[in-house]
Order: structure tokens, then sequence, then C-alpha cells
């Protein structure tokens, strides 16, 4: 778990030295708009196994992410295509110890916890979802302004909306898809909280 969470923070300092490469390059007024800070607090606010259960998801997600979009396209740059796969390497690692320890987790809990659990999992797809929609607002404004012509108020919506069904596909839905995923979570809830997560997911598709 030490190893585990020195390599978390590696990959922080690594993406954020990637940030500031990439932000040299790029046209004035992009911004990113979660703020770390209140994004951890809603995150600590929920219970154990929710925030296991997110973890995990995410783990899975930037594997199918690496195999599916970034390893086939030979149009990558090779270094940001090397630095995923080492990035991917390590998360195959991650993935197995939050499995180990979401599985623990569930084994404490009685049915009502675990029930309680389930709604926690659900806000965070939620707020998830908020901070997305967020971002796909703010990104479609920025790509308008510099995209060196006049945008009208319907092409700026079919933007935002193509942009915010691409992140609920990369960060929520391709996770929740990947049958490992599925499998684990499938292996812990009832069928009534398994329909109350699938009536949750059904609003983002």
């Amino acid at each position: 778990m030490i190893r585990f969470s020195d390599e978390e923070l590696k990959h922080q300092e690594l993406f954020r030295q990637i940030e500031q490469m990439i932000a040299a390059g790029l046209p004035e007024g992009y911004a990113f708009v979660p703020q770390p800070n209140e994004v951890a607090s809603v995150v600590l606010s929920k219970s154990t196994w929710a925030v296991l259960g997110l973890t995990c998801h995410i783990e899975l997600f930037t594997q199918a992410h690496y195999k599916q979009s970034i390893e086939p396209d030979e149009g990558v740059s090779e270094l940001f295509k090397d630095v995923f796969l080492f990035h991917w390497r390590e998360e195959s690692q991650h993935a197995i110890l939050d499995e180990l320890e979401w599985r623990r987790e569930n084994e404490k809990l009685s049915d009502e916890e675990r029930d309680r659990a389930v709604d926690d999992l659900i806000a965070l797809v939620v707020a998830v979802d908020g901070i997305l929609q967020a971002q796909s607002q703010s990104d479609a404004n920025y790509f308008c302004a510099i995209a060196g012509r006049p945008f009208s108020t319907d092409e700026r919506d079919a933007v935002e909306q193509q942009l915010l069904r691409a992140y609920r596909w990369q960060y929520i839905l391709s996770g929740v898809q990947e049958p490992r995923f599925s499998n684990i979570l499938g292996s812990m809830v009832n069928a009534q909280q398994a329909d109350r997560i699938g009536a949750a997911l059904l609003t983002l598709i």
C-alpha cells in the first residue's frame, strides 16, 4: 500500500509536468474547471466502500482508454504513447489492490450499510458527471473562441454536447462497461441495488 501511494504521487507529478508542457503551446484562455480540494472534500465525505468502488472504476477505465484509444493509434506521439504505456502497467497492478481492498471492505458491511454505500457510489458518479458538464461547457467555449471562425448558438451547443458525450464515455461509461468492474460490483450488490445503479447510469447515456 505504501508503494501504491508512492506511485500515485509520482503519477500526479508526471501529469502536472505534462500539463505544463501542453499549456506552453496552447492559445491563452484554457481553463481546467474542477478545484482539487473541493473534489477531494466531496469524495472523502462518502463511505469507504463507495470511494474504493470509484477508485477501482477509475483504475479500470484508464486501462481501457489506453488499450482502445492510445495503443492502436499510429498517429499518436511515441513519447505520449510511452508515458501512458508505463502508466497502464502500474495501474494494472493498482487495480488488483483496489479490488482486494474493496472486497475486504464489503465483507465488513451489514446489508443496511451496503445499501447506504450504494447511494454514496451513485452520488459520487453524479458528482463526477457534474464536473464533466462544467468542463465540457468550458472547453466548448474555449474551442469556439480559438477556432478562427464565428459559431452560431446552435453550433456552440452542438460542440458542448459532443464533448460531454465523449467525456461521459471516457470517464464514466467505459469503466462501468468493463466486464471486470461489472463482475466485481455485481458480486457485492443485490438486484434492487443493481437496478438503482443502472437507473442512475441511464440518465447519462
